[in-house]
């Protein structure tokens, strides 16, 4: 498993959470800055699988 898939993941649990936190609390730009860390984790998930299969795992 590529290392930027295991950051992805990691970026978009991340997301998530802040997202959440700012749901909750209504701070929108806690929840704007969610939703991009989620985005961008999920890019660098995909970007690690395209390397994975490229190599074959």
């Amino acid at each position: 498993m590529d290392k930027d898939r295991v950051e992805g993941s990691g970026k978009q649990v991340k997301g998530s959470v802040k997202e959440t936190v700012g749901e909750v609390t209504g701070d929108t730009k806690t929840e704007a800055e969610g939703k991009a860390e989620k985005a961008e984790g999920k890019v660098q998930n995909t970007y690690g699988g395209a390397k994975d299969s490229l190599r074959g795992e």
